[in-house]
C-alpha cells in the first residue's frame, strides 16, 4: 500500500497523483509511518523528504515542529507542499554537502532507474553520523498491475537493500520487512483484482481498518521473513 512520485532532478509529473490522494484514506497506515518517522528523527537535527508527493509526511512532521524540507521535482505537489510551510528544492543536486541531519524517502527509491546513484547523493548530503530511513516495496514475486500503473521499476529484498547501503559506506541499524498480512493480500489482487492496477477508496478503507493492525501485530513474527514492505535505517558513520 502506497505510492510516491517519481524522482529526479527535472520538472515532471507524477504517472498516477489520483493514487496519492486515495491514500490519504489509509489513516492507520499512515499514522504508523508517521510514528515511525518521529521516533527515528529524535535529534536528527534538519530532515529532508525525499519525494514528498503532495507533503503528507513533510507537513505531519512540520506539523509537530521538526525542521523539515522536501525534495520533490512535480511543481504542482512542489507548490502545495510549500503552502504547508514545508521548505521545497527541485532535486538533490542543488544541495549543498553535509547540510541535514536526517533523510527520510517513502516508497520512492522504486521508481529510479539508477538507485545506487540516489544513495551515493544522500550520503553526501548527510552529515556525519546523520540517519537514513527507506521505506519501499519488497519482494519481486508481488509485482503487479499497480506497481506498473504508478511507475515501479523494482521491488526490494531485504539483504541486497543492505549490501548496497553499505557498500556506498552506510551502517545499517534496522532492516525489517513490514505488513506481512499485505504480502498475502498483494498475491490475491494480483491474482483477481483490477487489470489496470487501480485502487478503489473502499477497498484501501477496509483494508487500513481491519487488515493493517492484524498486520502490525503480526510483524514481529515475520520481519525478517516476508512483508509487502521493507523498511531499512542505517547513519553515515561519524567521521565520514
Amino acid at each position: 500500500m502506497g505510492c510516491a512520485p517519481v524522482t529526479s532532478n527535472s520538472d515532471r509529473a507524477f504517472e498516477a497523483p489520483d493514487l496519492i490522494e486515495v491514500m490519504g484514506e489509509a489513516v492507520r497506515y499512515n499514522a504508523f509511518l508517521i510514528g515511525e518517522l518521529v521516533r527515528w528523527a529524535a535529534g536528527a537535527g534538519p530532515l529532508l523528504d525525499f519525494g514528498a508527493g503532495n507533503g503528507r509526511f513533510a507537513g505531519a512532521l512540520h506539523e509537530r515542529g521538526l525542521d523539515v524540507h522536501a525534495v520533490e521535482p512535480d511543481r504542482a505537489l512542489r507548490e502545495k507542499i510549500a503552502g504547508k510551510g514545508v521548505a521545497t528544492h527541485e532535486g538533490l543536486d542543488a544541495l549543498d554537502a553535509q547540510s541535514f541531519g536526517g533523510i527520510y524517502t517513502l516508497n520512492v527509491l522504486e521508481h529510479l532507474e539508477d538507485d545506487r546513484a540516489v544513495l551515493e547523493a544522500f550520503y553526501r548530503v548527510l552529515r556525519a553520523g546523520g540517519k537514513l530511513f527507506i521505506y519501499v516495496p519488497a519482494f519481486e514475486l508481488l509485482f503487479g498491475a499497480n506497481d506498473e500503473r504508478v511507475g515501479h521499476l523494482r521491488r526490494y529484498r531485504l539483504k541486497p537493500l543492505v549490501r548496497q547501503l553499505e557498500a556506498v559506506g552506510f551502517a545499517v541499524e534496522r532492516a525489517d520487512y513490514v505488513d506481512c498480512v499485505g504480502f498475502l493480500a498483494a498475491l490475491v489482487y494480483n491474482s483477481i483484482g483490477s487489470s489496470d492496477g487501480d485502487l478503489s477508496v473502499n477497498s484501501v478503507k477496509l483494508y487500513d481498518r481491519f487488515a493493517f493492525p492484524l498486520s502490525r501485530a503480526l510483524d514481529p513474527l515475520f520481519q525478517r521473513i516476508l512483508g509487502k514492505n521493507l523498511l531499512v535505517s542505517a547513519i553515515k558513520p561519524a567521521g565520514s
